[in-house]
């Protein structure tokens, strides 16, 4: 059995160069969310495209009000 070796030699490896704006990445992260304190956060209703700023229902896309309007038929 012969001993098992990296495939990848020195000459193999690319670097790239990676360039991530956290802030800006954070920010539209949390579009869509609202914080509920101790670094948590949930979903916001988002009726018809519309934020209502109400945190969504249990596992939904909508709050409660909504619930019942965006139920399919």
């Amino acid at each position: 059995m012969e001993p098992t070796s990296n495939i990848y030699n020195s000459q193999d490896l690319v670097s790239y160069e990676v360039n991530i704006d956290f802030d800006e990445a954070s920010i539209s992260w949390k579009q869509n969310k609202k914080s509920i304190g101790n670094g948590q956060y949930k979903y916001i209703c988002q009726k018809d495209g519309t934020k209502c700023s109400k945190v969504c229902y249990k596992d939904m896309t909508v709050c409660w009000i909504h619930r019942k309007t965006n139920k399919t038929k």
